[in-house]
């Protein structure tokens, strides 16, 4: 059963440096990503094979779903997102394995994937607006608005910490109390709802990172507020 989401089990330490078990969960679904990515990429052809034509259109989807939130052309935000999205995917999805914890059910692995998107939102801003330019969103639509939008800036990006976390650290517990109590074939269900909800939570986390990026990228990209709502709405 997973213990306390805030609790950290040290498996070993390099130098003065505590390694976690998330952080070497992490890892592994690091490394078989980029194996598989490897694998994947090694004998791409004209006429496409089955594998090939999947992940052919599993890259169009991102494309589109990216043009369609953003407005602007897809390709510099492609790896980023989609990689983001892989990641969390297989993380929610590392909970059906037994004795695995997955890392998204801790806060820490949550906050560095949070980080991360708070960075790009800078860095694509700052890339497609200027530095200055990139500032002056932040007094959008008036200069009365310069303390809201930077509260806003940081509380948005808690925000995705906090849904991930809480989604996923939630759906873990409940499986880990209904196999203790009704052993294997009752939870059976939960799991398959697990999977749902771990894909459903990865989709939202990149969607909101894409509104967050589109913010400062596209003049006429929806207010992030208004546009992650009507998402969560649908």
């Amino acid at each position: 059963m997973i213990g306390s989401p805030l609790a950290i089990t040290k498996l070993f330490t390099i130098g003065p440096i505590a390694i976690t078990a998330p952080v070497v969960v992490t890892w592994g679904i690091m490394a078989a990503i980029a194996g598989a990515s490897l694998l994947a990429t090694r004998f791409l052809a004209i006429k496409p094979s089955a594998w090939q034509a999947t992940l052919e259109l599993f890259y169009t989807a991102i494309e589109e779903q990216i043009r369609e939130t953003i407005r602007v052309p897809p390709q510099p935000y492609v790896p980023l997102l989609g990689t983001l999205f892989v990641f969390i995917l297989f993380s929610n999805w590392s909970s059906l394995i037994p004795g695995i914890e997955p890392p998204t059910a801790h806060i820490e692995t949550d906050a560095a994937l949070a980080l991360i998107v708070f960075c790009a939102v800078f860095y694509f801003g700052i890339r497609a607006r200027g530095f200055f330019g990139f500032l002056k969103t932040f007094a959008e639509p008036s200069v009365v608005m310069i303390p809201l939008n930077i509260v806003e800036t940081f509380t948005r990006i808690f925000s995705l910490l906090v849904r991930l976390f809480g989604n996923i650290m939630s759906g873990v517990f409940v499986i880990a109390i209904v196999l203790s109590l009704a052993g294997l074939i009752v939870p059976i269900p939960l799991m398959a709802l697990d999977l749902l909800i771990g894909a459903v939570q990865a989709y939202i986390f990149t969607v909101l990172a894409m509104v967050f990026i589109g913010g400062v990228v596209s003049d006429s990209a929806p207010a992030p507020s208004q546009h992650a709502n009507s998402k969560m709405e649908a």
